[in-house]
């Protein structure tokens, strides 16, 4: 049986910011941090909006080889004044050394480690009802100034 092909179409950038981690400490699947998004902006073919702060976090939980499991919830707001619930899950890893760098806010490029995340969207705006209906994946950087994902809907 031949393989069903897998294809994306882009979506968006979004590029968050975020707060100082709440460290909950070692809980029963490794560290728990929770940290606080604060704003964002979301830029691309088929959404531009905001990141609403108040109501934004990633609960993470990093394991002892420091491979870091998020959780996270945003609201956003488009252009058009639609609100859209968005979560997603992912796993950001790489050797020690890298996830040392990138713990210690330093520069690392992208191709250096593995970050990648599934999203979904929720929202009762008619313009966007289509996010409803998709799933996303989103393959993520870590800047020194914050998160980063290019967000693709999978076909």
């Amino acid at each position: 049986m031949t393989p069903l092909p897998l294809n994306s179409e882009f979506l968006f950038r979004i590029v968050l910011s975020v707060g100082t981690p709440q460290m909950v400490g070692t809980a029963r699947n490794g560290e728990l941090r929770i940290i606080p998004v604060t704003g964002g902006t979301a830029e691309g073919p088929r959404f531009k909006g905001e990141v609403l702060p108040g109501s934004a976090a990633d609960w993470l939980r990093v394991d002892p080889d420091g491979t870091a499991h998020m959780d996270v919830r945003l609201t956003l707001k488009s252009e058009s004044g639609g609100v859209v619930y968005m979560h997603y899950t992912g796993v950001r890893t790489g050797s020690p050394e890298v996830l040392a760098r990138l713990n210690a806010g330093q520069t690392v490029e992208p191709s250096e480690y593995y970050f990648r995340t599934a999203v979904r969207f929720e929202t009762g705006a008619p313009d966007l009802a289509w996010m409803n209906r998709i799933i996303a994946v989103g393959v993520g950087q870590r800047p020194p100034s914050g998160p980063t994902y290019d967000v693709y809907a999978i076909a």
